[in-house]
Order: C-alpha cells, then structure tokens, then sequence
C-alpha cells in the first residue's frame, strides 16, 4: 500500500512539474494534482490498452508514432475528469505526458529505492 501512495505522490509531484514547464497545463493546487495523479492511473490502466489495441494498426504504419498521439489522449481524458486539472495545445497534449513519464519514473525509482533499503542484516543473510 505504501509503494502505490509513494507512486501516487511521485506521478502528482510530477505533474506539478510539467505544470511549471508547460504553459498549456494548467493545475490548481496540490491537491488537484493528486487527484489527477489517481486519475492518470485509471486511465493508463483501464482505457489506454483497449485504445492502444484499437489503434494497432496506425500505430504500426507510423511506426509506433502513433503511441505518442495515444499518451496525449490519455493525459487529456485524465484532465477531462479531474477538476483543476486542464491540458490546452499541442505541445501541451505531445509533450507533457513525455516530461511526466521521465519525471515520473525517476522519481519512483527513487521513493521505492528510499522505502525498500535493506538493512545490513537482510544484506549479510
């Protein structure tokens, strides 16, 4: 329970840092960034594989291009749920799901690296 809150904090740190970054993101507060958090989790987990495989076929003819148009959609309907969450532009809806995956993913590996430490005697056995 304590590495899905982490990955929580983490994705909503995050995204305030694509908010700062982008002008086209637009995010409330802190905790509108946690709720968008949660819903950008739902979204990549529920909808993105059923769209990601209805997609298939355009996705292969632009050689896999087609995946990034498929994350700003993702990230858009996160904001279209989330009150005090807003995605507006181009570069806003390509890049920013980029920045946060990066991000995101640094930052996770981080928090669970700090919260999984073993201790020396789980080391020496």
């Amino acid at each position: 329970m304590l590495l899905y809150l982490l990955s929580i904090l983490a994705t909503a740190l995050s995204l305030l840092l694509v908010a700062a970054v982008f002008p086209g993101v637009v995010l409330a507060n802190f905790p509108a960034a946690m709720v968008a958090a949660v819903a950008i989790g739902i979204v990549n987990g529920i909808i993105k594989p059923v769209l990601f495989i209805l997609s298939l076929p355009i996705t292969i003819l632009t050689l896999g291009m087609f995946s990034l148009v498929l994350n700003g959609i993702c990230f858009w309907l996160a904001s279209l749920v989330t009150p005090g969450f807003h995605v507006h532009g181009f570069w806003a809806f390509i890049v920013g799901p980029i920045v946060l995956s990066v991000v995101s993913t640094a930052l996770n590996n981080f928090f669970v690296g700090q919260a999984v430490k073993p201790t020396a005697k789980e080391i020496e056995g």
